[in-house]
């Protein structure tokens, strides 16, 4: 199954009320585990930087993946995106099939 790191930016709402942050967070989990059952999540991480959370998870297509970005949204995220991520050594394959066609 794919994999996509999601970049969350929290809005300011939510960044000025840190107990509030938890349920929310927990309301997020139930919508997810409601629309998009079939992903898989790998990682959660909150972040120093542009960035407030990153959470690494496979989805089945791109169409899941923009589900997870839509109901981040929803659930109070200033922005969410859905990065697709190609492990390094199949990045490495692909640059191999590359040179092989010059």
């Amino acid at each position: 199954m794919p994999t996509y790191v999601l970049m969350t930016r929290l809005s300011p709402e939510l960044m000025q009320d840190p107990r509030g942050r938890k349920a929310v967070g927990r309301q997020w989990q139930r919508r997810m585990d409601r629309a998009c059952p079939e992903v898989k999540w790998l990682a959660h991480y909150a972040l120093l930087g542009p960035y407030d959370c990153m959470d690494i998870y496979e989805a089945p297509s791109n169409d899941v993946a923009y589900k997870v970005s839509l109901i981040s949204r929803a659930c109070g995220a200033a922005s969410a995106e859905s990065w697709p991520a190609t492990p390094y050594e199949r990045y490495l394959e692909l640059v191999a099939e590359i040179e092989q066609k010059r």
